[in-house]
């Protein structure tokens, strides 16, 4: 996945530069105990300054952050991580990053019957999302929450409605922090598989069509909370406040389904009920 097209590295190379040159300009050199003497051109930390808060030669840091170190250690990108103060997350996209896998040429999984038939046995709003936050399936809840059957089947993709239609900025009250998650997931997406030219085509078209999507895709932030809080509009129900768990699921990496559940007794709950019963 690449940031710029006329950078000349290969895919995996320039996501990785530009992951840790991002996580690089966000750490103060005050804040891990250096003195941030000269004049410096950049915000953040030298690579030579990670280099020595990370234990590694500086020529050694400059091969990995360049994409020219796949045989790094963990004990090395732990360093690193630790240096950088990454999350759990951030940790393991940087080693995805910095040793992608060899192809990008599996198809895409079909979503089996049995998943199919859990969906339908789940009595709360509730759907599976694939690559590049595709909408694969969901139960007739969570169709009535959130409209997916009368999408077109190309427009059935999370980051496409949030930073292309009119109406999420309604839909989802908290529309900064949805936006914020959802281009992060993307980022997490596209250090599993690099060399996706759909996830790119996405990125690209997003790039071009939202300003807000430019911005937050240069933070490079990567995001794989399994669970949470989200507030929807519905032009029926109203206002919902619902929390969410996110389920992986081994059998399918690259398939995840996002239950949505209301407090019992709840506002939302009623609301739910009612929104059943009217569809």
């Amino acid at each position: 996945m690449t940031d710029d097209p006329r950078s000349g590295l290969p895919p995996t190379r320039s996501g990785l530069t530009s992951f840790l040159k991002a996580r690089r300009a966000r750490i103060a050199p005050e804040s891990v105990g250096l003195k941030a003497a000269g004049r410096r051109r950049v915000a953040g930390l030298r690579r030579e300054e990670l280099a020595e808060l990370a234990g590694v030669s500086v020529d050694y840091y400059v091969r990995l952050e360049q994409g020219r170190s796949p045989q790094v250690s963990d004990a090395v990108l732990d360093a690193v991580a630790r240096a950088l103060e990454l999350s759990s997350g951030e940790t393991r996209h940087l080693k995805m990053l910095a040793r992608p896998g060899k192809s990008e040429e599996e198809p895409d999984h079909v979503v089996r019957g049995q998943l199919v038939r859990l969906l339908e046995a789940t009595d709360t709003p509730a759907f599976i999302l694939g690559r590049r936050t595709d909408v694969l399936a969901w139960n007739p809840l969570g169709d009535a929450l959130f409209g997916f059957s009368r999408q077109a089947r190309g427009e059935r993709n999370s980051a496409r409605y949030v930073f292309t239609n009119r109406e999420a900025a309604r839909f989802y009250p908290d529309w900064s922090t949805v936006a914020a998650e959802t281009v992060a997931w993307l980022h997490l997406d596209a250090g599993r598989h690099p060399r996706d030219p759909e996830l790119a085509s996405l990125v690209g078209e997003l790039s071009i069509t939202s300003p807000e999507f430019r911005r937050l895709w240069a933070r490079h932030d990567v995001y794989d909370r399994g669970s949470g809080k989200k507030r929807v509009r519905h032009p029926e129900a109203g206002l919902l406040e619902l929390e969410y768990e996110v389920l992986t699921m081994p059998s399918e990496p690259d398939m995840v389904m996002s239950v949505l559940l209301a407090v019992p007794r709840s506002p939302t709950a009623d609301r739910l009920r009612l929104l059943a019963r009217s569809h």
